[in-house]
């Protein structure tokens, strides 16, 4: 029988937190729940040190006491790779952009279905899952080294820390380097699904990935094709 995905709910609303945990553990998930930015902290720090087996994925709230999700989005994605949905009131976009560059994988505004979360963790899992399973050796561009096995890239021979999209952006660019991708493309050849975000979301990923390379000079292989979308500089 496979285990079933492990999932941290960080909510402070006890409702919705154990809403949330209900509906998924029904679904075959097993949920840990904390209801504090703290207490997420205490979990995540269990976990990594191999106390309890390591989360698969990550739901949380922004406005928490004790630390808030903006800080716990950007601790979680510093040390692993686990997939992070935000559930929050917040509407603006620019909350959703900053998220987005902190590295969370999804965002999801309240009030939400618990339908379309079930879908969007689903969506989640998979892709982290087929990521780890992808082997496909090393891919070389310019001075850029990809090893498709340990999802690692390494620019001017420093390595750069990405998420999974970002490294799937990569990807897809190197293994195509004459194409000229649309956002919707790009995002579709990075995840193998069909895509479920905001094309500005792909500018986003796609300027975090610059932000990353710019200590390398590299930034400049990713071309911008106004009205079209991205390729790689010639």
């Amino acid at each position: 029988m496979d285990t079933p995905a492990r999932i941290l709910i960080i909510e402070d609303d006890v409702d919705i937190n154990q809403l949330v945990a209900a509906s998924l553990g029904k679904a075959g998930y097993a949920c840990a729940q904390a209801f504090s930015g703290s207490e997420a902290r205490l979990l995540l720090k269990v976990a990594a040190a191999g106390a309890e087996e390591p989360f698969d994925l990550v739901i949380t709230d922004l406005m928490l006491p004790g630390a808030s999700g903006e800080e716990l989005v950007a601790e979680i994605r510093a040390a692993g790779d686990a997939p992070i949905i935000v559930v929050s009131a917040r509407t603006d976009a620019a909350d959703k952009v900053a998220l987005l560059q902190l590295g969370a994988d999804d965002y999801l505004t309240k009030p939400f279905d618990l339908d379309e979360l079930h879908a969007r963790v689903a969506v989640q899992l998979r892709h982290a899952s087929r990521g780890a399973q992808r082997s496909t050796g090393v891919l070389r561009f310019k001075d850029w080294t990809l090893d498709a096995e340990a999802r690692t890239l390494t620019a001017a021979g420093e390595p750069v820390r990405l998420t999974r999209l970002e490294f799937g952006i990569i990807e897809a660019l190197v293994r195509r380097p004459k194409k000229v991708f649309t956002k919707r493309e790009l995002f579709e050849a990075a995840w193998h699904e069909e895509c479920f975000v905001e094309e500005k979301a792909v500018t986003v990923h796609v300027s975090n990935i610059r932000s990353k390379l710019k200590p390398s000079g590299t930034d400049t292989y990713l071309e911008t094709v106004w009205g079209i979308g991205f390729k790689l500089a010639e």
